[in-house]
């Protein structure tokens, strides 16, 4: 019997187009580069900014490289999984314990290990930023007007330590009363009048001041020069307009924030995440006014190095980048 010659046409055509199909995938899924990305707990301002980048390098790679976030209870986790993790693995901490880490120093005196020595740095993210929020529609006012006041400033978090630190060196500490509360309950608490003010430490817009002044007068504490070099801590300046009714701009301080990773991830997609994130830094500005407050001058507040990709990046668009971090 004579074989039909069209049938076996169609079987070796549809085998071509399955073998192609997963041709196809297969170099689809090579081509895609998956990024560990560790940050904060979910529902806080720096989550929401992993939410954020997430999209934004999906986006500006087409979906080259996909960002996975997971869950942190801070920086000082983020910076101990160094040890453990494998791969591409970004994580955001203040640069102070970066140093601490390859110094072997504070908390992690008794857990040294040459992983550290491997820490690299990518780019800035929005700093956290002191906010001292009183009621009333002055907008802006100095840190004097704290006297007297009933102040919520939380507990064992890093802007609760600073509100704290503030007052001492201002020698406020006698005439201030501490309200015994979390700082989540803060816009509650003001709103009712049990508080006269509360301390924040977020990158702004905080959502804590956005809620506040949404429903009530909000005043904000501006501090002089001569204190904000006291306080030891890097400027901040809050730009007018940023909350309703504080027409003036806010001098602040702020603590660093960098988006680190290792030398296991390569060279290209460190260079294709600095490059993505600058490109995309603008289109994340308006959707999230926090991101407006980056710029490249924040690369000197980086401890260690930053990663070879990186630095290709930035050499490549003319950026001065200091000496220590080459």
């Amino acid at each position: 019997m004579m074989r039909n010659p069209f049938r076996s046409f169609r079987r070796t055509l549809s085998v071509s187009a399955a073998t192609l199909a997963l041709v196809t995938a297969a170099c689809s899924a090579h081509a895609e580069t998956r990024v560990t990305y560790k940050s904060a707990s979910a529902g806080t301002a720096y989550y929401q900014m992993g939410v954020e980048l997430s999209e934004a390098i999906r986006q500006g790679t087409d979906d080259a490289i996909i960002l996975t976030l997971e869950e942190s209870q801070g920086s000082v986790q983020n910076v101990m999984e160094v040890m453990a993790r494998q791969g591409n693995y970004v994580f955001t901490t203040p640069p102070a314990l970066v140093g601490q880490a390859m110094a072997g120093e504070g908390v992690f005196a008794k857990r040294q290990n040459p992983r550290f020595q491997e820490i690299r740095g990518l780019f800035p993210i929005p700093s956290i930023t002191m906010h001292f929020v009183l009621a009333g529609d002055e907008g802006v006012t100095d840190i004097s007007a704290l006297k007297g006041k009933h102040l919520l400033i939380g507990r064992g978090s890093f802007g609760a330590r600073e509100a704290a630190r503030y007052l001492e060196l201002f020698g406020l500490e006698d005439s201030v009363k501490i309200a015994d509360a979390a700082i989540g309950s803060g816009p509650d608490a003001l709103k009712n009048g049990q508080v006269d003010g509360f301390a924040t430490a977020s990158s702004f817009p905080s959502p804590n001041v956005i809620e506040t002044a949404a429903s009530m007068p909000v005043t904000l504490i501006s501090l002089t020069d001569e204190q904000i070099t006291q306080t030891g801590a890097p400027r901040q300046t809050i730009p007018a307009g940023t909350y309703p009714g504080v027409d003036q701009n806010v001098e602040t301080t702020s603590l660093p924030v960098i988006a680190y990773t290792t030398t296991a991830m390569d060279s290209d997609t460190a260079y294709t995440l600095t490059k993505t994130f600058w490109e995309r830094r603008d289109v994340m500005a308006e959707e999230a006014a926090w991101w407006g407050s980056i710029t490249p001058d924040m690369l000197e507040n980086m401890a260690g190095k930053l990663h070879s990709g990186a630095l290709r990046y930035y050499d490549e668009i003319g950026v001065v980048v200091p000496d220590t971090l080459r």
